[in-house]
């Protein structure tokens, strides 16, 4: 038994601890008595040291665990936080997804309808001409009015065969039917086609070349000295004379506004305008039929 030391030796934890066990000790000298007396029949021991440090403990380990879920709390919740951007990111994503292949679908149907659309088509001749149409040796000569081939390149004299053996347009309501020339006192019939043979019939509207009242180039031709002569005053028309053109439906007025002289080989007067034009051609001059006169009118509105 260690030996008693004085009070004033003693630390505060330790008279505190001393102090506790002597209330301890009266304590359970009164219990005793009192059990002695039949005042008391039991009673729970007084709590002892074990014990206070177990209850220490228990609370330790009550605030370290309400700490942790406290900082689980907090991890979750910044977990959620950023589970939270990154489902927006998500939906944001997705619209910005759905947006460009909207619009990558938009330009592609723009890109096919583009591609699968026709440009409007407007009458345009086809220049395969090698001279301009009427062509011929004058009735006086010797072996008589006849196609002049002399006039055409040899290399090329079997194209010309070959065009004119092609079929003529078939006849439609719009398609011109006559052609009246009052300052000339012209009237005659036009017919499709202004090779030698249909030449012989009227006017002979060239292949490909549109219809009257419409954007383009009506080529018409006839003879100036065989077959009516029906083209021999041509050059007797003056800016403004009127050239009147017949469908089955309407009648189109054209008034002159030029009057050429060219080499039988300036097919360019067969090539299309972007305005509706008629362009009248013959041999010239008369009786000799080594040029052609051109006589170009615009449509009246």
């Amino acid at each position: 038994m260690p030996p008693k030391r004085s009070v004033d030796k003693l630390s505060t934890e330790e008279l505190r601890q001393a102090l506790i066990q002597r209330q301890r000790e009266d304590r359970q000298a009164r219990l005793r008595n009192y059990q002695k007396t039949g005042r008391v029949v039991g009673v729970e021991p007084p709590p002892t040291q074990t014990n206070l440090e177990g209850l220490r403990s228990k609370q330790l380990e009550d605030v370290e665990r309400e700490r942790l879920e406290k900082k689980q709390r907090e991890k979750r919740r910044w977990l959620d936080r950023l589970l939270l951007l990154l489902e927006v990111a998500a939906v944001v994503g997705l619209i910005l997804l759905v947006f460009n292949g909207v619009s990558l679908l938009r330009n592609l149907n723009r890109e096919v309808a583009a591609s699968l659309q026709q440009p409007t088509l407007t009458p345009t001749a086809l220049i395969m001409a090698v001279v301009l149409p009427s062509g011929h040796t004058p009735p006086n000569s010797p072996d008589g009015a006849q196609p002049n081939i002399a006039e055409i390149p040899e290399q090329l004299q079997p194209l010309v065969q070959s065009m004119d053996a092609l079929p003529l347009p078939t006849s439609g309501p719009e398609q011109a039917v006559r052609i009246q020339i009052p300052a000339i006192d012209v009237d005659a019939p036009v017919v499709q086609g202004d090779n030698w043979e249909q030449l012989k019939k009227g006017v002979g509207q060239h292949s490909g070349t549109p219809d009257p009242g419409v954007d383009g180039n009506v080529v018409l031709s006839a003879h100036n000295d065989v077959y009516g002569e029906i083209f021999r005053n041509l050059d007797q028309l003056q800016d403004g004379d009127e050239v009147i053109l017949f469908t089955d439906k309407q009648a189109y007025t054209y008034k002159v506004e030029k009057i050429l002289f060219v080499e039988p080989t300036s097919v360019d007067i067969l090539a299309q305008t972007t305005e509706p034009v008629v362009t009248l051609i013959s041999c010239y001059p008369y009786m000799i039929d080594n040029q052609r006169i051109v006589v170009v009118a615009s449509l009246v509105e």
